[in-house]
């Protein structure tokens, strides 16, 4: 029987016969759609560039399928559900041997992940998770624990405290991930589960509101966050980005970061770790976005039809202030 390569290698060599010409169609990431030259093909959809991390993550994705020797169809959806979908509808259509996506928003992919099935084509998800009415509809996951990520900044905040000598409320305010993301929704869920377990009595959530995982948005909401809430000494922000642009609104409005208000990030850029180098974040609890070595190994198993776990998670640790300055040369995002 022939398998998925070997037809599609056949159908080219007929194309030849008979004089047709086969167009290759070239990508953002710069490889040809050939697909009869052995290589495994690879269709990745990113969901943006909206910080370091995501950065840190395509790279990371690009390096690992270069030395994997696959040839990797590779699409930027700027942070657009739609834009995700039609490039893995594009994959399906040149028929490549495996999609692998980081998901934009959890819900919404029924429709083309029954497509790409229908196809025969392995579904990978990166990083994020997503609801599905079928849980066949993808092979597995690799990446992070959000929940438990949302946990340990919960965990890592009452060291804070501890060490900066906090006494009474703790009013926290909170700056979310793109709405409807699976970090933004998990990570938000695993930080309430330690408050309400253990700190509801003196700690509680003022303000919370999304940031985007952007710089600028943590900028803009936080410097809103402060006219509204000018007591706030605590803040939660979902990424190390978002962090950042708030310590330049918490500057602004004469405030010190670090000190007047304690923050705790969730990422473990080196931008973040020079601000807490700096004594502007309090900790950091790490996500690692190096997932590109891991992706390929999972994406060679589902390609050989190999058994892979339901979800691949990431090693990852936190970090505290005292740490920062030691462990910055060693970032490699």
């Amino acid at each position: 029987m022939l398998n998925r390569r070997n037809f599609l290698t056949a159908a080219v060599g007929v194309a030849a016969a008979t004089g047709l010409a086969a167009c290759a169609k070239k990508d953002e990431g710069g490889s040809t759609s050939s697909g009869g030259d052995g290589k495994i093909v690879l269709g990745f959809s990113q969901v943006g560039s909206e910080s370091g991390w995501r950065s840190a993550n395509t790279d990371s994705v690009k390096a690992a399928a270069k030395e994997a020797g696959y040839n990797l169809k590779f699409s930027d959806a700027q942070q657009k559900q739609e834009n995700q979908i039609s490039a893995i509808r594009s994959y399906i259509t040149q028929g490549v041997d495996v999609i692998a996506f980081s998901p934009v928003v959890v819900t919404g992919w029924d429709a083309v992940l029954k497509e790409a099935k229908a196809k025969k084509i392995p579904v990978v998800l990166t990083d994020r998770s997503v609801e599905t009415s079928d849980e066949s509809l993808y092979v597995t996951l690799v990446g992070s624990d959000f929940t438990d990520e949302g946990r340990r900044a919960g965990k890592i905040l009452e060291k804070v405290l501890e060490k900066a000598g906090h006494k009474g409320a703790v009013k926290i305010a909170q700056l979310e991930g793109t709405t409807g993301a699976a970090p933004a929704i998990e990570r938000a869920k695993g930080f309430k589960e330690v408050m309400d377990a253990d700190h509801a009595d003196d700690w509680k959530i003022v303000v919370s509101q999304t940031g985007d995982f952007t710089r600028a948005g943590g900028k803009q909401v936080m410097a809103a966050f402060l006219t509204s809430n000018p007591d706030i000494n605590v803040l939660f922000a979902h990424n190390d980005d978002m962090g950042i642009g708030a310590i330049q609104a918490i500057e602004a409005a004469g405030k010190k970061p670090g000190k007047d208000i304690l923050i705790v990030t969730i990422d473990g850029v080196k931008d973040g770790f020079i601000a807490m180098s700096e004594g502007k974040i309090n900790a950091i609890v790490e996500c690692n976005p190096l997932l590109g070595p891991q992706l390929m190994e999972v994406v060679k198993k589902v390609k050989d039809g190999e058994t892979v776990e339901r979800w691949i998670k990431t090693k990852e640790g936190d970090f505290m202030q005292d740490q920062a300055k030691a462990a910055l040369p060693t970032r490699k995002y």
